[in-house]
């Protein structure tokens, strides 16, 4: 038991195939008796929602740009402290980070973790230069602990042959497998990723078929041995938390809303909040609550049925208008707006905020954010630096000029023209996703402003 035995999936690219692997292999060891413990590289809410089905524990996000390298380092050593092994799922392609130097990458986490390395690679339409794909990642880092090549979408046993003699002659690195062209049949995809285990529909039977098929075409075993050769890391305790007086905060959670970090909820745990779920598709009130936390999700894929539950917008309408303060992040925000149009029907929201929201074909949005916060808020001190990430295909096409937006956006697209963070009243709806483990104070700033209601309410 204990933290050492880890392993780094990645990549030379997005959809190479690496959740697939990672699925998998988490599958084939709890199958086997094995704790595991599961990671994402990278502020992703799909990937480790299936990380999270796959292990039976929250998947940890691990992102040194958003959170700092002693974070990372404590988060994962706290969190895999009890699991037999560890694997964590990169992002992109394993050098991708911030800059050409690869900060913030697969890579540089690997490292900050000193933890061997298992690399994807998609050979579709190529035999023999795959080892020149795998011998450039050598070439480019030699630090990196590279223990093993798994081979994907593989066409015939002919391909598998000639890139396997390759990569293991030319790099002196193993093959320890070779996939068939599968993921799209077991996981399928959309405008932001995978589906999520919340609306898959298949479950059943979906991890015996993910550890049945590792099983048979990759070496489990070896890429065990590869995972326990990594030296023991230190656990660090957490800081010290000391939790404030209690207050309810409510927060949307059924399928429409699922990107919430297990870390955010414990961080307002932590900060005195009793924690209340409400499903936006089939709960026709809000509880008794200090305060309104809405994380992200599929509202424009649930937009009738959100829109069909008049009882509850209407409740979150007078809500707010009575001063409940309201946290929203990506979905929420476009769950408060007047109007959300998707496929070209116009759905009614709650009506909290005076925008329309309009779902497009494209990103509108997508990569890491830096904000200022210029204006006073429900939450924030002005002048505090917040770091977080987007990723929305949806954009504000009428309104914007009726709110006042409090953040200035340093990096990122926000709500357009460098703006984001709409507040009215005690409201807040952002664009932006934050991780509370670089967040600062963000808990306590939402614990302090229900507080505070519920005092002037006393």
């Amino acid at each position: 038991m204990g933290s050492h035995a880890r392993v780094v999936i990645a990549g030379l690219s997005g959809d190479s195939g690496k959740t697939l692997v990672s699925l998998g292999l988490l599958a084939s060891w709890r199958r086997a008796g094995q704790t595991v413990a599961a990671f994402k590289k990278g502020p992703d809410y799909i990937d480790a929602a299936w990380l999270s089905w796959a292990s039976g524990t929250a998947c940890r996000n691990l992102d040194a740009w958003l959170m700092g390298e002693a974070a990372v380092r404590r988060s994962f050593a706290w969190h895999a402290r009890e699991a037999d092994l560890s694997l964590i799922e990169g992002n992109r392609g394993v050098f991708d980070g911030l800059d050409a130097s690869g900060s913030a990458s697969t890579a540089a986490l690997a490292r900050l973790l000193d933890a061997p390395v298992v690399l994807v690679v998609n050979v579709a339409k190529m035999t023999a230069t795959a080892a020149a794909l795998v011998r450039g990642c050598q070439a480019i880092d030699p630090t990196l602990r590279l223990g093993g090549v798994i081979l994907n979408r593989v066409a015939s046993a002919r391909q598998e042959a000639i890139a396997r003699a390759a990569i293991e002659g030319a790099c002196a690195l193993p093959v320890v497998g070779a996939l068939g062209r599968l993921e799209d049949e077991l996981l399928p995809g959309r405008h932001l990723g995978l589906v999520t285990p919340a609306e898959h529909g298949g479950l059943d039977g979906l991890a015996a078929r993910l550890a049945d098929l590792v099983e048979r075409q990759v070496d489990v075993g070896r890429i065990e041995s590869v995972a326990r050769a990594a030296l023991p890391l230190a656990v660090p305790l957490p800081p010290p938390t000391t939790a404030g007086p209690r207050v309810r905060v409510g927060y949307f959670r059924d399928s429409a809303f699922t990107f919430y970090y297990p870390e955010n909820l414990e961080a307002l745990t932590e900060a005195g909040a009793r924690l209340e779920p409400i499903s936006a598709l089939g709960d026709a009130a809000l509880p008794a609550i200090d305060l309104l936390y809405l994380g992200g999700g599929f509202p424009e894929t649930h937009a009738a049925a959100l829109s069909d539950n008049a009882s509850l917008r209407a409740a979150v309408k007078a809500a707010a208008a009575r001063g409940l303060p309201i946290y929203a992040e990506c979905g929420g925000l476009m769950y408060l707006a007047e109007t959300l149009r998707a496929d070209g029907r116009a759905y009614p929201m709650a009506g909290v905020l005076p925008i329309t929201v309009t779902l497009e074909t494209r990103p509108q949005g997508h990569g890491y954010c830096e904000l200022v916060v210029d204006a006073p808020n429900p939450f924030f001190p002005v002048g505090t630096t917040l770091k977080g990430h987007e990723f929305h295909y949806s954009r504000v096409t009428a309104g914007l000029e009726r709110v006042t937006s409090v953040y200035a956006a340093r990096r990122g697209t926000g709500c357009g023209a460098g703006r984001d963070g709409l507040v009215q009243g005690n409201v807040l709806a952002s664009y932006a996703h934050l991780h509370a483990g670089g967040a600062g104070t963000w808990a306590q700033g939402l614990c302090r402003c229900a507080l505070k209601l519920r005092r002037n309410q006393a």
